[in-house]
C-alpha cells in the first residue's frame, strides 16, 4: 500500500534533526522497501502491506541509528487524496492544512474545540480518525499542530496542503 509517513518536528539538513539519510534509511531497516523523501520536513512516500508496523519499527530505527525520536504518522496515499480533493478547490486552500494526529476523531463542533482553534487564529472544518483539516487566519501560519495537541494532549504534526496537494500530484496522480 503507498503511504505517506510523516515525522514530527524534523527539518532534514538542521542541527540536532534526522537527515533524509537518516529517515530513508530507517525505513528500510522497518522492512518499507523504496521510500522518497518529499521536501525537507519529514514527509516521506513509501510502500508497505503493514504501514502503521512499518512506521513504528522506523521510529525505533531512526532512534537506534541518530539517538533522536522522532514520531511519526502515516496516512494511505488514498485517503490523502481524498483529502486533497475535498479541500484543495476551495477559496481558502492556501490556508489549509492537515494535521494527523492518535486522538481519534475530533468533534469540530465541541465548545472547547471550537474556543482552543479561535484561541490560535483557526478553525477546524473536517475530522476523522486520526486526522483534521485546518483553515488558519492568515497565510503562511500553522497553528493546527499546537491546537490538535492540546485537544488530545498528545503529539501531532501537520502539513499544508499545498505541499500535500503536490505529494497527490506527483505519487499518486497519472501523468
Amino acid at each position: 500500500m503507498r503511504t505517506v509517513a510523516l515525522f514530527r518536528n524534523v527539518n532534514q539538513g538542521q542541527r540536532g534533526h534526522p537527515s533524509t539519510t537518516d529517515l530513508l534509511g530507517a525505513l528500510h531497516d522497518a522492512g518499507s522497501g523504496e521510500a522518497v523523501a518529499f521536501r525537507s520536513n519529514g514527509t516521506i512516500v513509501f510502500d508497505a502491506d503493514a504501514p502503521s508496523e512499518v512506521a513504528s519499527r522506523a521510529v525505533e530505527a531512526l532512534t537506534a541509528r541518530t539517538g533522536l525520536t522522532r514520531e511519526c504518522f502515516t496516512i494511505s496515499m488514498d485517503e490523502l487524496g481524498r483529502i486533497v480533493d475535498a479541500h484543495a478547490g476551495e477559496p481558502d486552500a492556501e490556508r489549509r492544512e492537515l494535521t494527523l494526529h492518535r486522538g481519534g476523531t475530533i468533534d469540530i463542533d465541541d465548545p472547547a474545540v471550537v474556543q482552543e482553534a479561535s484561541r490560535r487564529r483557526c478553525v477546524i472544518v473536517a475530522s476523522s480518525d486520526g486526522w483534521t483539516v485546518s483553515v488558519n487566519e492568515r497565510e503562511r501560519e500553522s497553528n493546527a499542530t499546537p491546537v490538535i495537541e492540546r485537544i488530545t494532549a498528545a503529539p501531532a504534526t501537520s502539513r499544508s496542503l499545498g505541499t500535500l496537494v503536490r505529494v497527490v500530484d506527483r505519487f499518486a496522480r497519472p501523468d
